[in-house]
């Protein structure tokens, strides 16, 4: 344990476990018309049946695509996973408590290529980039307040305060840690809201931080599903 501050800004996402393939949504699929003989297919070539995977994705036939799972260990900012938690069905999670041990100084800080001015009105808005003066403000004054606000921690359990009271002086720009299990069509729920992406049919307009957390995941589903994923993509990018 170190009572120095660090800073970061970047998010790390590791998949740590998974039981998913192409193959899990076709024995799923099949099963309606073949019964046990559904069965075969799991040791079939799913790339011979990417038409059903695309028929079931376009015409949202979701099912199929709920028999697998993925279990990511992520590194981020407390408020990636205050907006992650609006994702309820179809996710598991479990977070590092501050009741429990004694949090490291790990502080979020907005890269260089962090878009910092919000210019429109709310529905109608974009990002657009800050100046450098802006970025030199941002760093220092975060460093500042995270500095101050880790000492005052530091003093509160120094003092004997319980760790679950004393938590209550840092920022949601803390780095913490969390285990979150999904199946392929949570994913892809997830990343239709907190991806932009070209072949998106319906616009979302993510928080930045969130969307670097759902991108490294995406990177970990596509290798896993790669004809799902395809499908997945080529239908606009919603979840069936």
């Amino acid at each position: 344990m170190t009572d120095t501050p660090s800073f970061r800004s970047d998010v790390t996402v590791e998949l740590v476990k998974h039981s998913a393939s192409d193959t899990d949504v076709l024995w799923a699929a099949r099963v309606s018309t073949a019964g046990e003989q559904s069965l075969e297919e799991v040791s079939k070539d799913p790339e011979r049946s990417k038409g059903l995977i695309n028929y079931l994705m376009r015409d949202r036939h979701g099912s199929p695509f709920e028999h697998n799972s993925m279990t990511f260990f992520v590194s981020a900012p407390i408020f990636v996973f205050r907006e992650f938690q609006r994702h309820r069905v179809g996710w598991s999670y479990n977070e590092e408590s501050g009741r429990y041990r004694e949090l490291e100084p790990v502080f979020y800080l907005p890269g260089e290529d962090r878009k910092l001015v919000q210019r429109g009105r709310p529905g109608k808005y974009e990002f657009v980039d800050g100046t450098p003066e802006q970025h030199a403000a941002l760093g220092k004054t975060m460093e500042d307040s995270y500095r101050q606000s880790y000492a005052a921690y530091q003093e509160l359990l120094a003092d004997g305060v319980a760790r679950e009271v004393a938590r209550a002086t840092l920022p949601v720009g803390l780095f913490s840690t969390m285990y979150a299990t999904c199946n392929a069509r949570s994913l892809m729920h997830f990343l239709g809201l907190r991806t932009q992406h070209e072949q998106a049919r319906v616009p979302s307009f993510p928080q930045r931080e969130i969307e670097m957390v759902a991108e490294k995941m995406e990177a970990e589903w596509a290798r896993l599903m790669p004809l799902t994923y395809a499908a997945f993509n080529a239908n606009g990018r919603v979840a069936p």
